[in-house]
């Protein structure tokens, strides 16, 4: 490659750092070449930047992809959860994956941003985590609650809280799983929240939720006729629902 260029001086510096050769920084030149003790030290010092600076990128290079891996296998486990929880609860098969899928799709539709999707997917999957708190008894009654059993299970989200709020990775997506039983009126639980006081991302899931429930069969009732479903919650808008989630829910082609 270098034939026909017509090099007549050549410098070559290892380029050295915690006693590993990262490479070589080379220097060709057309005329005579002679460096004094100066140049030759500049060089050195050069290539001594140039091995430093190598090592760095490698490092965080390396460290990006242990992110990116130890993330895959926070999020593989929540996958498990999720469907753990779908089998306890005894949900519609793969309930919680349409619900998260669908609250994504709706929440890029409203600008949501790459970053804080990231987080609601987590809480998208863990949204019932709260039920684990739950006592076989009521979560699988297969008759009406009566009045102390829904003051129970409606400490599911409380219960949400108490569990994923310490743990720093997932506490970026407690929206979700704390405020999803919330409603635009005042009327949910657990906290009585009004309008813009529920997260954005509660907002979304919550109208998704409702809907992957009317849409699916149950043991009670048979599912619901989808466009029976989306009237029902057109007329809940500015009630239970937040009226821009459910506006730009109906314009998606579900």
């Amino acid at each position: 490659m270098l034939e026909g260029e017509e090099f007549v001086a050549y410098y070559g510096v290892p380029l050295v750092t915690k006693g590993q050769v990262k490479g070589v920084l080379e220097l060709f030149h057309r005329a005579p070449l002679e460096g004094d003790r100066e140049w030759l030290g500049f060089l050195d010092t050069l290539a001594g930047q140039a091995a430093i600076a190598i090592d760095n990128a490698a490092l965080f290079d390396g460290l990006q992809r242990s992110n990116a891996e130890l993330a895959l296998a926070y999020d593989t486990t929540l996958e498990g959860w999720s469907r753990a929880l779908d089998l306890r609860d005894k949900e519609t098969e793969g309930h919680s994956r349409r619900v998260t899928e669908l609250t994504l799709r709706v929440a890029r539709v409203m600008g949501v941003s790459e970053a804080e999707l990231v987080h609601i997917r987590r809480g998208a999957l863990l949204h019932d985590i709260g039920k684990m708190g739950i006592p076989d008894a009521i979560l699988l009654k297969p008759g009406a609650l009566s009045d102390e059993e829904w003051a129970i299970m409606r400490q599911h989200p409380v219960y949400a809280y108490e569990l994923l709020a310490p743990i720093a990775f997932l506490r970026p997506a407690l929206d979700i799983p704390y405020c999803h039983h919330e409603k635009w009126d005042g009327s949910g639980y657990p906290r009585g929240l009004i309008g813009e006081q529920i997260p954005l991302a509660a907002r979304i899931f919550t109208v998704v939720d409702v809907w992957d429930a009317m849409i699916s069969d149950r043991p009670y009732r048979p599912a619901w006729p989808e466009e029976k479903a989306r009237e029902h919650i057109r007329s809940l808008a500015g009630t239970h629902f937040d009226s821009q989630v459910v506006e730009a829910f109906l314009a998606l082609a579900v």
